[in-house]
């Protein structure tokens, strides 16, 4: 983090209870949120409904402190950036040394709770799981390396482990399933969005694909990583997590998936500034829609196995 940016911002002393919220990137701690709950729903392991509140709450905390951690981080760049200069950071509502704290206390609360909440195999996920998008993507590879949203994408992938972890006090292939599901759908559906806010990352110099090796490479690549996607996607449905609804679900989202990354693959380049990207920004809305629905059938899945109704093929 650049010092001399520090000096570039105006704080005011009229920070609200919202601008706080925001430090914990709510919409990031709403998938967080979400697909944890799905992770501990889908364990085999019946967990008390109060305890299973107490678990999430804790986990989302942890989420939020590592958007916090973010936030005091990028802080320079994201003054920079078009569609973070609103940050409260940047903003002027809230320091970088406010910031700081509140995510380094956020972060010890949130692990040690979930440790006594339900076992330390959940807290000690969540708490590498800080270290991993913190330190690990944060600071070190977003800046670094094209691939920083390949291999950091693994930080927002570690929810539903955390949350099947919180039940069984362990890891399985189902768990494992549910990481690699979002592992490998993080890559496509942020190329999606770097294609057409492009500029954002070439003015804060930070090493997006489509800076550092083009459209072209970067459309390639959400082919590939889509295609792979799907073979995740299909081969969940073949384990506990799995039954007719998340099959039919996951076969249609997916031929519609890899309809969209094929016509990226084979966009006109002439034609980029033309059409406003409206094919990668379409690809971009569906992706979010993808994680959404694919997660709902494991959870709608799981509802129907504890009411003795599975639907297994």
């Amino acid at each position: 983090m650049s010092d001399s940016s520090l000096h570039n911002t105006v704080y005011t002393d009229d920070a609200q209870f919202g601008d706080y919220f925001a430090l914990l990137k709510p919409r990031v701690m709403s998938l967080v949120v979400f697909t944890a709950f799905v992770g501990l729903l889908a364990a085999p392991v019946a967990v008390h409904p109060f305890v299973a509140a107490v678990c999430i709450l804790f986990i989302a905390l942890g989420g939020g402190a590592s958007g916090a951690l973010n936030m005091w981080y990028d802080a320079d760049i994201d003054r920079i950036m078009k569609r973070t200069r609103k940050r409260p950071i940047p903003a002027g509502k809230i320091t970088e040394g406010e910031a700081k704290s509140l995510g380094i206390a956020l972060s010890g609360f949130s692990v040690i709770m979930l440790g006594l909440a339900s076992n330390f195999v959940a807290a000690g996920l969540l708490a590498f799981t800080i270290f991993f998008y913190v330190v690990i993507y944060t600071m070190w590879l977003k800046r670094w390396t094209p691939q920083n949203i390949v291999i950091g994408g693994a930080a927002g992938a570690f929810p539903p482990m955390i949350g099947w972890a919180a039940a069984t006090g362990g890891v399985s292939v189902e768990s494992v399933l549910m990481f690699a599901l979002i592992f490998m759908w993080t890559p496509p559906h942020f190329w999606a969005l770097a294609l057409f806010m492009r500029n954002d990352y070439d003015d804060a110099k930070v090493p997006m694909l489509t800076v550092t090796h083009g459209r072209r490479s970067t459309r390639k690549h959400i082919f590939v990583y889509t295609v792979l996607l799907a073979v995740l996607a299909m081969a969940a449905g073949f384990t506990s997590l799995g039954g007719l609804v998340y099959i039919v679900t996951a076969v249609v989202l997916n031929v519609m998936f890899l309809i969209g990354a094929w016509r990226i693959l084979n966009r006109n380049e002439d034609d980029s500034e033309q059409d406003n990207f409206a094919v990668e920004r379409k690809f971009f809305r569906l992706s979010l829609a993808y994680l959404f629905l694919h997660f709902g059938a494991i959870l709608l899945e799981a509802g129907l196995d504890r009411f003795g109704m599975g639907t297994w093929l």
